[in-house]
């Protein structure tokens, strides 16, 4: 008589996985809007909680959707009363937690945290240009520049004071990771937000370096960044995300879209990395959203670039609907939430600093 284990069906591994797990299912058989599931949150993010968005332009419409629903978007460096809703962004209040502009890559975020918590010297280096100065590593933050040298200390002082307020008294960190290019002091080493001589500043190839950060040298700086900010608020936790935004210019000798693919693909890789081996580190796939092959690119602006506001909705619908599944409906804030991030944005509201390269294409 045969054993009755050996009549039953063959089992593996792949039996008894959920429909989402087959690209068939998961994918194929659905339309773009009707994929769920992409995320299965460590964290439950209340509207309580203050949260700090930093990084590539892509954090702006996370922290703009956060606000819109009325969860606690954390301004650490509001503008002063005084200024009309479009000097503030223009002169870059509420655009991130802090003003520092764009922070494009993990080592300006690990710098900008060493000045902020005095591991390291802050640099003195300050740029001219037609009798302004700007700041080297927020070149975009004054769009006249300032007045003197000093000036551009202060109100670097000031910013630092707020990156220590965002850490110390937040509840959550997103960082949207953007490029792995950039450009470096030769000889002490620090990182500019962009390359001198573009924005501001005069290029000297012999001060000035390109370098292109690897997966081993990235996420050395992202753990240095996140065991910095943990040693001052130990129960931060953070939410990586990778900016769908592809690279305005290249400086690596190749194509620009290879280069993004790269660049994209590293990231990606470490934030993947990062949050499997770090319980405080989750990682949301907004990058996925937007540029997957299911969304057929459809929610990209005609510059194949910048994205647009349907997609930056869909991104959100799936954060919040993820939150939900994992972890039940949320209350809706007491507060009254400001205009939803909609279609009725334009990317034109992004400040991107690098998008600033275009006016070097010939």
């Amino acid at each position: 008589m045969a054993d009755k284990t050996t009549e039953q069906a063959p089992q593996n591994p792949y039996v008894d996985l959920p429909q989402k797990a087959f690209w068939k299912t998961g994918v194929a058989n659905n339309s773009a809007f009707d994929i769920h599931g992409l995320w299965s949150p460590k964290f439950r993010v209340l509207p309580r909680h203050k949260i700090v968005t930093a990084g590539s332009c892509f954090a702006q419409h996370i922290g703009r959707a956060l606000a819109g629903r009325g969860y606690g978007w954390f301004d650490a460096e509001p503008s002063p009363e005084h200024l009309s809703p479009e000097n503030c962004k223009r002169f870059n209040y509420g655009v991130f937690s802090f003003r520092t502009g764009n922070i494009y890559t993990a080592k300006a975020l690990r710098q900008w945290m060493e000045w902020a918590f005095g591991v390291v010297d802050v640099p003195t280096e300050v740029w001219e240009k037609d009798g302004r100065f700007y700041d080297p590593f927020r070149p975009a933050i004054e769009p006249n520049g300032f007045e003197s040298a000093d000036e551009v200390q202060k109100s670097r002082a000031v910013t630092l004071a707020a990156l220590r307020r965002a850490v110390e008294q937040s509840n959550f960190f997103v960082f949207t990771m953007g490029l792995t290019e950039s450009w470096q002091n030769a000889e002490h080493g620090f990182e500019y937000a962009m390359c001198p001589g573009t924005l501001a500043g005069r290029f000297d190839p012999e001060k000035h370096i390109f370098h292109n950060h690897r997966f081993g040298e990235i996420m050395a700086d992202l753990k240095a960044a996140i065991r910095l900010m943990r040693s001052h608020n130990e129960e931060l936790r953070f939410l990586l995300t990778i900016s769908p935004v592809p690279l305005t210019a290249t400086a690596a000798g190749g194509h620009v879209l290879t280069a993004t693919v790269h660049s994209k693909s590293t990231l990606r890789a470490v934030a993947g990395e990062l949050a499997a081996e770090h319980r405080k580190v989750d990682y949301f796939p907004s990058y996925e959203i937007i540029t997957g092959t299911p969304y057929r690119s459809m929610f990209f602006e005609p510059n194949l670039r910048s994205v647009s506001p349907n997609g930056v909705a869909l991104v959100m619908d799936n954060f919040f609907a993820d939150q939900e599944a994992t972890f039940g409906p949320v209350k809706p804030p007491k507060k009254k939430a400001v205009q939803r991030e909609s279609g009725k944005k334009s990317h034109d509201d992004v400040v991107c600093e690098e998008e600033m390269l275009n006016a070097f294409a010939s």
